[in-house]
């Protein structure tokens, strides 16, 4: 399964691999895939967050690459499925794959690690139970439901992972049980992700004890937790053999390390999490006094960090401008001796407090000009739009959406910097790219006709005809997907 030998001191025995062989074809997959997280971007938990994503991404990556080169994700699996993450407001700790490579991670999952090992573990494990096909075969004992139905039952399963009273909106009777039952892994399926998962950690550059330490989260929550907070431990029950496989694994002779190490960029991502995830008034003013309690000054600096984070995010929601400045302001402190991680943090906090302030001028002052990022490019390019300056970014998010077309949230601010620019027609097209990216090629098509309609009335001379082509083009693929999902149901 491993391109190259893993050293003397990690070599595990060669287990067989259960997902190697599936009667739903990756094609087949991705389809299904594609329907289910169409409906899940209408979700009002649905979050692009370009701060947190960009920090998961930056642990996902690694671990797909840690993936190829091992052998454990295949040419056609990478080439043909999604490999996109989902970010979910919701509280509870909770992360799932779903088919075709699309994976969610809630705010509260976030919010409850400490550090990036532990989060990296979780997206190990399920990055495992796409790439050995696991989700493929449990898909595949549902062979005698349409897609839709598929694709309506996994999503009732989700909602009951939610909010069991929810699940009636998407499922009728007992088939929410159903599905959830047999939509949940195997043990020998969840032991491979285990397995296949742990390896990727050290070649991704985490440390593998995130998953013990993961584990000893899990395993207190389970025994001190029982009012549904904790989801996955729904979908992922922890076994005995589990955990003993786990401790296995480290090397004879290993000390395992308390878990850390706690780094001040993480436990301001975690911080962002918590508030992001809309914990109420009066759970954000408690977090907002931490900083003045007594024996704050001692606490260790990633505590500290936490808290000011928290602290200077929530005075920004509940509009305590004074408050949120004077917060990221100690936090910019704090972060100045730390590495360059945390003072982007700290920066990119303090821009996003001063516009959402209205000072878009402060807010561009607070940030470097950095288009290379995400973060910093929309950041930017909203402060930029605000200032009345809509013209000094758009080429920036011109090229970053042509070299990540299924950006929706990159395209819909395109849409605003063209229209700021009177550019009608390339803001309309901006906008069916918006909705193309999130599959809703029935609106797609309406804004690419509205963008025909434009073009015919502005006339012959007045027209952009390389724009006006280019709508012509994609109005015909979007007619064509769009047929293609009538068919499929």
């Amino acid at each position: 399964m491993s391109v190259g030998a893993p050293s003397a001191t990690n070599a595990q025995p060669s287990l067989p691999t259960l997902g190697e062989t599936s009667d739903l074809t990756t094609s087949a997959e991705r389809r299904l895939g594609d329907r289910i997280i169409r409906e899940l971007y209408r979700d009002p938990d649905y979050l692009d967050d370009p701060v947190i994503a960009d920090y998961v991404q930056g642990i996902w990556q690694p671990l797909m690459a840690a993936a190829k080169a091992r052998g454990e994700l295949s040419p056609e699996l990478d080439e043909r499925f999604a490999w996109e993450l989902l970010l979910g407001r919701d509280r509870t700790v909770n992360a799932f794959a779903l088919p075709g490579g699309y994976l969610g991670v809630h705010l509260g999952l976030i919010g409850v690690v400490t550090t990036r090992d532990e989060l990296a573990s979780v997206l190990a494990h399920e990055l495992s139970h796409v790439t050995q096909r696991h989700i493929s075969r449990l898909v595949a004992q549902q062979s005698k439901q349409t897609p839709l139905l598929l694709g309506a039952l996994i999503l009732g399963a989700l909602a009951a992972s939610k909010n069991p009273g929810a699940t009636q909106a998407l499922v009728v009777g007992g088939q929410a049980l159903a599905v959830h039952n047999q939509l949940s892994f195997s043990r020998d399926m969840e032991r491979e992700a285990d397995r296949v998962g742990y390896g990727l950690m050290a070649p991704a550059g985490f440390a593998p004890q995130g998953f013990v330490s993961m584990f000893d989260k899990l395993q207190q929550a389970n025994r001190l937790n029982d009012n549904g907070s904790w989801p996955y431990l729904r979908s992922h029950p922890l076994t005995t053999e589990r955990m003993a496989d786990m401790q296995s694994r480290i090397p004879p002779g290993t000390t395992v390390a308390a878990p850390g190490p706690f780094t001040l960029e993480h436990a301001m991502i975690a911080a962002r999490a918590r508030v992001l995830s809309n914990p109420g008034v009066d759970i954000l003013r408690q977090w907002i006094a931490e900083p003045q309690g007594t024996g704050f000054a001692s606490q260790p600096a990633h505590r500290r960090a936490a808290a000011l984070y928290a602290a200077a995010l929530g005075n920004s929601q509940l509009r305590d401008v004074a408050g949120a400045r004077a917060a990221a302001k100690k936090l910019d402190t704090l972060a100045q001796a730390d590495g360059r991680a945390a003072r982007r943090l700290a920066r990119l906090l303090s821009a996003e407090i001063e516009l959402a302030a209205g000072d878009a001028a402060a807010a561009l002052a607070a940030m470097p000009e950095d288009n290379r990022h995400r973060p910093e490019l929309m950041l930017r390019t909203q402060a930029l739009l605000k200032a009345g300056r809509a013209g000094e970014g758009t080429e920036a998010l011109q090229t970053w959406v042509t070299d990540h077309p299924m950006d929706a949230s990159a395209w819909q601010l395109l849409a605003s910097m063209r229209q700021a620019q009177g550019q009608g027609l390339r803001a309309i097209r901006a906008e069916a790219e918006a909705h193309a990216a999130r599959y809703d090629y029935a609106a797609a098509v309406d804004r690419f006709k509205a963008g025909q309609d434009l073009a015919r009335r502005s006339g012959s001379a007045a027209v952009d005809h390389i724009e006006a082509s280019i709508i012509d083009t994609r109005l015909r693929a979007m007619e064509s997907l769009l047929r293609e999902q009538a068919t499929e149901r």
